[in-house]
């Protein structure tokens, strides 16, 4: 209800009046100027960190050649007499992204020193970014053809390995089960709106300066419409392969849980090896725990839904929980191959946006002299953030990610979406809005597009900022750490840090 008008109204805005975020709303009313500065702001801190997450794919894309994945067992400890001590309190998967990869510090305040493995992989994210942004929008169009037709081929080949694995309906019935008392979480609607302000692109300024090299009788109801479905079709379809996949892992997991006890059970009470299955293991604890209950609670509590719940979100999903599926498949070299190669050509569509979202309206505020040619402001931009972002390569790196990713592109992007609609809505107005409508659609917008404009988007953006304000005064902002001295039942060593 906000993100398809949000949508239309930047297309129409930029298509109209042929200019970037800080020139629309200047135009505007000059005091407008900081809604176009905001989004410049925004696009450019999540340029940073987008780009490092591509340092990340890239670092992890490299391992993929390698048999086994180095993430699908230990190291040897320095003796060569074990394993890894870290490693064994945790599991390889973990180990291999919070040590091999991050080479974590305890706490944001330790900032330890650059990693020089994503240094260079840094690099070359923002040099691959320059070359496909060298000339602006006509080399970047031209690369787009490809980034954005290739995710769906990897995910098409998801599907079909993913739907046919043990686990994927279970998987599948997770996602499309509700959890109605989720919803009255305000936390949960903030990143639903930000999971559409990033998928649709809006709020970050890039989608205005691509509409104003539209044509200026382009229809932009029908690109808003055909986008908004596109957009949400391929959200399901991701889902279902995400989630057949995790399904996997998940029932991998549940198994394993079983197994343990099984082999605790026997071990503990003599039970002859191959008595207690799988399938015969609910009789047995019901049977045993009539005469030692004692015994029976002590075993690991196993429940197919506490791993699902246990699924990880954000970069935990992509470097953590994906990667541990992918090593239980075979051939699982070539599905990691795959899976980073999708990640990184959506990244690198994502920087596009962004990119055109600070070069555009920094031409707007004729910061770059227009004898400049495109390559060198391209090549200043991506020089600055590159030197910029190295903070993200330091063994703290990954806590600044969880802060820029948790605050930067987030309630920022909801103020924002709400100063532009209120901007069109009552500054502008909404009938000469609709009378620039007129003049590119060749129609007047209908009572959907205007009920939304008016009333509906702004209350909604509104509504999810004060609940969300009133959720960060009742408690205090945490981040997840890595702490190799804690150890818990938990395979995974984090426990949270306040802010």
């Amino acid at each position: 209800m906000f993100g398809l008008p949000l949508l239309y109204l930047e297309l129409a805005i930029g298509q109209r009046l042929r200019k970037g975020s800080i020139g629309v709303w200047t135009s505007i009313s000059p005091l407008l100027g900081g809604v176009g500065m905001a989004s410049m702001i925004v696009s450019f801190c999540v340029s940073l960190f987008y780009n490092t997450i591509i340092a990340w794919v890239l670092w992890y894309f490299f391992h993929s050649f390698q048999d086994p994945l180095p993430w699908s067992q230990c190291p040897l400890n320095e003796n060569s007499t074990g394993y890894n001590e870290e490693c064994e309190k945790s599991t390889p998967v973990n180990y291999f992204w919070y040590r091999n990869t991050l080479n974590i510090t305890p706490d944001i305040e330790t900032s330890g020193s650059l990693q020089w493995w994503l240094v260079v992989c840094l690099a070359t994210a923002w040099s691959v970014v320059y070359i496909c942004f060298i000339r602006g929008i006509e080399s970047m169009g031209k690369v787009m053809y490809v980034t954005a037709t290739f995710p769906y081929l990897v995910l098409t080949i998801f599907l079909i390995r993913g739907l046919t694995l043990e686990g994927a309906t279970d998987g599948l019935l997770y996602l499309f089960t509700p959890d109605w008392n989720t919803l009255m979480n305000p936390q949960v609607w903030l990143d639903a709106a930000t999971q559409i302000f990033f998928s649709l692109s809006v709020a970050f300024g890039g989608l205005i300066s691509f509409a104003s090299y539209n044509e200026e009788k382009n229809n932009c109801e029908r690109d808003a419409l055909i986008v908004g479905i596109i957009n949400s079709a391929t959200s399901l379809y991701a889902s279902i392969s995400v989630f057949s996949i995790l399904g996997f892992k998940a029932t991998n997991a549940y198994k394993s849980c079983l197994n343990q006890n099984i082999l605790t059970l026997t071990n503990d009470f003599e039970i002859p090896d191959k008595d207690i299955t799988l399938e015969n293991y609910d009789e047995w604890i019901t049977k045993l725990n009539s005469t030692y209950p004692d015994a029976i609670a002590s075993l690991r509590e196993c429940e197919l839904q506490t791993f699902l719940d246990q699924t990880a979100s954000g970069t935990g999903l992509a470097f953590i929980a994906f990667t541990e599926a992918v090593i239980e498949m075979p051939g699982s070299q070539v599905w990691s191959i795959l899976f980073f190669v999708m990640l990184f050509t959506l990244g690198l569509s994502s920087m596009f946006g962004n990119m055109e979202g600070v070069i555009t309206p920094l031409k707007d505020l004729n910061v770059v002299p227009k004898w400049i040619p495109q390559e060198v402001t391209s090549g200043i931009l991506c020089l600055v953030s590159f030197l910029v972002a190295l903070i993200f390569t330091q063994g703290s790196g990954n806590y600044w990610v969880e802060v820029f990713n948790g605050y930067v592109g987030s309630v920022p992007l909801l103020v924002i979406a709400f100063f532009e609609i209120i901007a069109v809505s009552y500054i502008y107005g909404i009938r000469n809005f609709s009378d620039d409508l007129e003049y590119m659609n060749g129609s007047r917008p209908n009572i959907f597009w205007k009920a939304c404009w008016l009333v509906i988007s702004p209350v909604m953006l509104l509504t999810v900022f004060v609940a969300y304000v009133i959720l960060q005064i009742q408690t205090h902002p945490t981040y997840p750490t890595w702490n190799p001295e804690y150890v818990s039942n938990s395979p995974v060593l984090l426990y949270f840090m306040r802010l």
